[in-house]
């Protein structure tokens, strides 16, 4: 399915959470409700929710269950601004050092200041942990949407969040056990047409490199170079392929090994920036030429000689897609989640031509 934008849509499958018929986003249960279920005043409420004595056991549980049944959180800012907004949403990115996210993160930032709203950032650094710890802290500050760039694969801890209204959009890769909207890219086509691009080249021996094989882009950007194998008949060395963590250490490590195998490889296909930097540095201590096409695009690619093939994917176009993705939620229009795929493009600059060597 393509919307008006030109983005291709795919449905998701129904899974576990459902959001609720009457519920809208930014509309947040407030004390004055927990108080109205509880049938007690609203200085009951802030002394249980606040921790301060004075209340039976009885009316502590009473308010304690309505505050469960309401998904009611503290408003730790105090910045409540009318219909009960706090004009402000939060974005949830991986590693604020890396150069992929700084257009993602500029485009969520206009799109939320042209609907006159703050945005709130912080990183995961790739922990799971960190990231739930990070997006309750942003729910518990009483911000009206998400942008989360997940770095774990159970979200289910934020079914009350969506419940109570917290408009949640996932970007580059998609939610675990729980239905949300995502944005991504198209790794797997990504990936394939530019393994392809190398196979059309000559290449017969090629290796990839990639991230951890838990991470969805990591494992949609493997599916990709497995299948354009495939397509060409090429077996598959389990030499020419590895993922892992990526530093540079792992990274070179595993490069001159593929270089150095009974079957060396003739090319290289690289998962992200972070890996074709590394393996940029290996390929240029060596004589004899290594064909190389990287997966995301990078700073001054185009001066390096030869310069870098790439499959480039558009950072700022899924920043700005689900920070539009979320306003629509937050302005009331109540949609069935979407998986949103943004395609990607080959840039061809020379060391993807390269022919092999031997």
């Amino acid at each position: 399915m393509v919307d008006r934008t030109g983005h291709r849509t795919v449905p998701e499958t129904p899974r576990r959470t459902h959001r609720l018929s009457g519920s809208r986003y930014g509309n947040r249960p407030t004390m004055k409700d927990v108080a109205a279920r509880a049938g007690v005043g609203l200085k009951t409420v802030s002394r249980v929710v606040n921790g301060e004595p004075g209340v039976t056991p009885e009316t502590e549980r009473r308010v304690q269950e309505s505050i469960e049944a309401l998904g009611f959180r503290r408003n730790d800012s105090a910045r409540v601004l009318r219909k009960g907004r706090t004009a402000s949403v939060g974005l949830v990115l991986e590693d604020l050092a890396d150069p992929f996210y700084g257009p993602l993160s500029r485009a969520v930032e206009e799109v939320a200041r042209a609907h006159g709203a703050l945005l709130i950032n912080g990183s995961s650094a790739e922990d799971a942990d960190r990231e739930q710890e990070l997006v309750l802290a942003l729910c518990a500050r009483r911000v009206d949407g998400l942008v989360v760039i997940p770095a774990g694969d159970d979200h289910r801890y934020l079914e009350p969040e969506l419940r109570a209204g917290v408009a949640t959009v996932f970007v580059d890769r998609p939610a675990g056990r729980i239905d949300a909207d995502v944005v991504v890219s198209d790794n797997y086509g990504g990936a394939r047409d530019g393994v392809a691009h190398l196979i059309a080249h000559g290449h017969r021996r090629i290796g990839f490199i990639g991230d951890m094989p838990g991470i969805h882009t990591a494992s949609e950007r493997l599916r990709g170079y497995r299948a354009a194998m495939e397509d060409a008949g090429i077996p598959v060395e389990d030499a020419w392929m590895s993922l892992g963590v990526t530093d540079p250490e792992r990274v070179r490590r595993a490069t001159e090994e593929m270089l150095s195998c009974p079957d060396p490889v003739t090319a290289v296909f690289t998962g992200n920036n972070r890996v074709t930097v590394t393996v940029i540095r290996v390929l240029s201590e060596r004589s004899r030429p290594v064909a190389l096409v990287g997966f995301d695009d990078i700073e001054l690619a185009d001066l390096l000689r030869p310069g870098l093939t790439v499959v480039a994917q558009d950072s700022a176009a899924l920043g700005r897609t689900a920070a539009e993705r979320l306003f629509r939620q937050l302005d009331g229009t109540l949609l069935a989640p979407e998986r949103i795929e943004l395609p990607t493009k080959l840039i061809t600059r020379g060391s993807g031509e390269l022919p092999p060597a031997d």
